[in-house]
């Protein structure tokens, strides 16, 4: 049984106030440059290699998780987050913003240099994102109540979904009416100017004051390091949840593989943003129910279901893959069924894992379990590149199988976290 939630003073309510529509317009923005469709079709439309697709999602993905331990280390060694979060906030739409610049410049470059240009500008968003995730976990955990983060999360994804709805109808029309590579750049500029937004709206209100902890210095570097690995020995549901992690990033490694095998079904890549408006629409459909479900049941519970329903899109792809005389209506009416799902979970694994997190970790230690946690899973995100020599060398179905076996592997270890 729930206990009622606790009325909001005025300062709460203005901090939710904030950190939600923070998170929306940073979610309308992040769609704009999802790597499973916009990035993934941009960098096969320039590369025409599958390795490459796959290097996109790892480099979003170790950029994001890499400099997790040593911002962690800052943000636990520091009375204040906020610096933080500013210089990775603002530096990661500055990224996006130059990285416009350049596609909207590609007719004065060879297509070598601008293939060049476009990883090291998403390489540099990735890894300035990631001294981000510290620091918003910690300063969300301080100013929203427990019974509350899901709810928060929820509306960030349900709002952020609806505005990454309508960046997906504009993203169809700037490809339909707008030569190629020019549409990505007014699509990846609205990115920017999202994050902007967003940006600004975190960093408004402040961030509350840390809970004063019982040691009497920070440790030094080597120490942090050591903890870390205490941790990981020490407390068993920690050592699960990475366990989790690794098995979800298995999953996670077919992700930007659905649209490659889509255009093995005669899908055209220039309509790639229908993809993104079912996944998008997915996200928004299932909001409440994962928000609720969190909240009512625990973050545990969430995540156990949301592993065991991972299981649905990689099987739903390799048997669609069989089917080989289904008609073409009918292909992409199963494509965009996929899509709706992938975007379904993918919200609830964000607000299960983030929610878990947050939950799991001391209110004094909290920057510090982010960096560890995120420093130990960190190499399982290489999977996707893995995904992409897979299928260059072998079969593009042999990525979802694997996918399939990395949701049953999460939900048989998230069934080990004890309550």
């Amino acid at each position: 049984m729930t206990t009622p939630d606790k009325p909001l003073s005025a300062e709460e309510r203005r901090r939710f106030i904030h950190l939600s529509a923070a998170g929306i317009t940073f979610q309308g923005g992040s769609a704009a440059v999802d790597s499973s469709t916009i990035m993934a079709a941009l960098v096969y439309q320039l590369t025409g290699s599958t390795v490459a697709v796959g290097a996109t999602t790892t480099i979003l993905r170790m950029g994001w998780l890499l400099p997790q331990l040593v911002v962690g280390y800052l943000a636990q060694s520091r009375r204040n987050s906020l610096p933080l979060f500013i210089f990775g906030a603002y530096g990661r739409a500055t990224c996006l913003a130059i990285l416009a610049v350049l596609l909207a410049s590609s007719q004065s470059l060879t297509n070598t240099q601008l293939v060049i240009g476009v990883f090291l500008l998403w390489t540099s968003y990735a890894f300035v994102s990631g001294i981000v995730a510290v620091p918003y976990n910690d300063i969300v955990a301080r100013s929203v109540a427990p019974e509350r983060r899901s709810r928060l999360l929820a509306l960030r994804f349900f709002g952020g979904s609806i505005l990454a709805l309508i960046i997906s109808g504009l993203a169809d029309r700037a490809m339909v009416h707008l030569p190629f590579p020019g549409s990505y750049a007014v699509i990846i500029g609205i990115a920017a100017a999202l994050m902007y937004v967003s940006s600004t709206l975190f960093v408004w209100p402040g961030e509350p004051e840390k809970p004063l902890t019982t040691k009497k210095s920070p440790p030094g570097f080597i120490t942090y390091l050591h903890g870390g690995v205490d941790v990981f020995r020490q407390e068993k549901f920690f050592r699960y949840f990475v366990y989790s992690q690794w098995a979800s990033a298995a999953a996670l490694m077919a992700f930007p593989f659905y649209l490659i095998a889509a255009t093995e079904l005669h899908f055209d890549i220039g309509r790639v943003a229908l993809l993104l408006g079912a996944q998008t629409a997915g996200a928004i459909a299932s909001n409440a129910l994962w928000g609720w479900w969190g909240d009512a049941h625990g973050k545990r519970s969430l995540l156990k279901g949301i592993a065991g329903l991972r299981t649905l899109p990689p099987l739903a792809m390799l048997i669609l893959s069989l089917a080989s005389t289904l008609s073409a209506q009918t292909t992409l009416i199963v494509l965009l069924a996929i899509f709706f799902v992938l975007g379904s979970l993918m919200n609830g694994l964000t607000i299960a894992a983030i929610g878990f997190l947050m939950e799991i970790s001391p209110d004094d230690q909290r920057p510090a379990y982010s960096g560890y946690f995120n420093a130990l899973t960190a190499p399982a995100f290489l999977l996707p590149l893995l995904g992409g020599v897979m299928a260059e060398l072998v079969s593009i179905n042999w990525v979802f199988i694997v996918a399939l076996a990395g949701a049953l592997a999460q939900w048989l270890f998230v069934r080990l976290i004890q309550e």
